[in-house]
């Protein structure tokens, strides 16, 4: 192992050790003996059954027949979950075969960021990851199932699945993909097209055209955003099958691995003699990997949030001290728009996440030693999927990038960091990527233009105001304050700036998430400024210096003129508590944590030791 991967992992351990141990307690007093109905009067039992066919009726009575419960985020809005209508019976039908049940325990909401981006609506979505979480409890509180499938792919909706199944951790099981559309048209004309439509150059009708050129088809976004970093993260902790992230939707492949997702989950069930439970699959390791695959692959910022939240319902506690340090050793190894011009298809073709696997495992930055839900050790996750006869097989994947502009070795990568940055100085401490920034760009010193709401930036850039040298500073944009939506409405606008010649940068309470691209963007600082946060004390015309080559963000002003300023007033965040249901949401924009806390409603601890 390298020795920082071995350091970063030690600390962790230490940091979580009474509440980890408090955890497992937790997990292992739930495991009570033999099937979990069987505590269950006959009057529950019969409830829990009665709309079930006479054959299942009569395998749920008897203890050791499965009982697998099924989460789903099915919706036909998300393109990504629309294939999900049908997954029920497919389930269903595969752990029949092996004498066992299978029932949709419960539905979660899941909500697309691609539409409510720049909508009221996306001032929900984050706090849309932990009503998951608790729509997940409400789900399997039933006590009916042996063990469980959850159905989700998208921003929040895997993290707050993954949050609320390590409440269930002494269940055996798997997270199921559904798979990316196929390409559509490239991510990097999609960009210019976008911000020739933000110049006024042309018309909403060629956007339309070109976002419904790019958005086609059911299956996930093929750029790699959070969606397909939750996907790639999640099978590189071992909840996966292997291989299975990137399948396309519809295909005989797709099918067969989500029937054999439910046979697995019989396989690995207290009755079937393998017992593997989430929250031994679940653990300091597992984390890393976590962290190590999402570094490797220059994966969305929003897993500086998720990941901790994530580790902490599993009693783990991590911060972006970790993050930083493992990024500044872990080498960069896709190039994916946006850090590149392939989409997640085109990675999936050059090798995909079994290469992925054998160069990090290789190389010393994976834990070999985790439990999977294939078993012991992720050696298991250097193979890869394929049909032979109509069966179902693994091979050993890819030992050489079939592409290396989109996929490189650990002896060649792209960076020799994962190119995410932890960001300190009086200003809080925020998160930057650069895998997608110029070198020239990664230092920027400017005054502030200092705003309260993305879309005066888009009026100003509009007024022909923004031509010039400055960082923007967006605040009263975190969860506290408004729910912390992401801000891709400013990506064209300061990407044109910057295009034009001249120094700009976002500095911001706020989200910018796996689009995050070549404008250098502090994000995530915190405190906040609706929490007393410094950010609201920044006045136009000071001097800000983002540093990401040292990790600073600095005012550069006198500290005791500073620390004298009042608050400026959010001009804006109160509107932004109405309407839309956001008024809702209040009780939970009071009790939210902060970013690094994992801006979560659940834990509310101090994350750095």
């Amino acid at each position: 192992m390298h020795s920082t991967v071995e350091q970063v992992t030690a600390r962790i351990i230490a940091r979580s050790k009474d509440s980890r141990d408090a955890y497992i307690s937790r997990m292992k007093a739930a495991e009570e003996k033999g099937v979990h109905r069987s505590a269950l009067s006959c009057g529950n039992q019969a409830h829990g059954f009665a709309a079930c066919g006479a054959s299942d009726k009569q395998a749920l009575k008897m203890t050791n027949a499965v009982n697998v419960g099924i989460v789903t985020a099915y919706n036909d809005m998300l393109s990504a979950h629309q294939p999900y209508e049908d997954y029920p019976n497919k389930i269903r039908a595969a752990v029949r075969e092996l004498g066992s049940v299978a029932q949709v325990a419960g539905g979660v909401p899941a909500m697309c960021d691609g539409v409510t981006q720049g909508q009221p609506g996306m001032e929900l979505s984050l706090f849309s990851r932990d009503v998951i979480a608790m729509s997940t409890a409400i789900s399997l509180s039933h006590n009916m199932f042996d063990a469980a499938l959850y159905l989700g792919i998208c921003d929040k909706i895997v993290p707050g699945l993954l949050m609320g199944a390590l409440s269930f951790g002494h269940l055996p099981t798997l997270l199921v993909p559904a798979g990316p559309m196929p390409s559509g048209l490239p991510n990097k004309e999609k960009a210019r097209i976008r911000q020739l439509y933000a110049e006024g150059k042309v018309g909403r009708d060629a956007l339309l055209d070109c976002e419904s050129s790019s958005y086609h088809s059911a299956g996930t976004c093929t750029f790699y955003g959070t969606a397909n970093t939750n996907q790639l993260v999640v099978e590189l902790m071992g909840l996966h099958l292997p291989g299975s992230s990137f399948v396309n939707p519809g295909t005989e492949l797709r099918d067969a691995l989500t029937r054999e997702s439910a046979r697995q989950a019989i396989r690995i069930t207290e009755q079937n003699g393998r017992f593997t439970p989430l929250y031994e699959v679940v653990n300091e390791k597992t984390i890393v990997n976590g962290l190590v695959a999402l570094l490797a692959t220059g994966g969305s910022t929003n897993h500086t949030m998720h990941m901790i939240a994530i580790a902490r319902a599993a009693g783990i506690i991590i911060n972006w001290d970790d993050f930083s340090d493992l990024s500044d050793v872990v080498p960069l190894l896709a190039r994916i728009y946006p850090n590149g011009e392939a989409d997640i298809n085109h990675f999936q073709a050059a090798g995909g996440t079994s290469f992925l696997v054998r160069e990090l495992l290789a190389a010393g930055f994976m834990h070999e030693d985790v439990v999977t839900i294939m078993g012991e050790g992720m050696s298991h996750y250097t193979q890869e999927p394929f049909l032979e006869d109509g069966k179902l097989v693994w091979r050993q994947g890819a030992t050489e990038s079939l592409d290396p502009a989109v996929l490189r070795g650990a002896a060649e990568p792209f960076s020799a960091n994962g190119g995410l940055k932890l960001l300190k100085g009086n200003l809080g401490r925020g998160v930057i990527k650069i895998s997608a920034v110029a070198a020239e760009h990664q230092v920027v010193e400017a005054p502030a233009l200092v705003f309260d709401d993305q879309e005066q930036v888009a009026d100003a850039f509009k007024r022909g105001e923004l031509e010039k040298d400055f960082i923007a500073v967006v605040r009263y944009q975190g969860p506290k304050a408004i729910g912390m939506p992401e801000l891709h409405k400013l990506t064209p606008y300061l990407g044109t700036l910057q295009d034009r010649g001249f120094k700009v940068a976002l500095v911001t309470d706020g989200r910018m998430s796996g689009a995050s691209g070549k404008v250098p963007a502090a994000i995530h600082v915190w405190p906040e400024a609706a929490n007393g946060g410094p950010l609201a004390r920044v006045r136009n015309g000071d001097r800000v210096r983002l540093d990401a080559l040292n990790g600073s963000l600095e005012l550069l002003i006198d500290a005791a003129e500073f620390a004298a300023r009042e608050a400026a007033p959010a001009s804006e965040m109160l509107g932004h508590h109405q309407g839309m249901g956001r008024e809702l949401f209040a009780p939970l924009r009071k009790q939210v944590s902060g970013a690094e806390e994992g801006a979560s409603i659940f834990f509310q601890e101090e994350s750095r030791a």
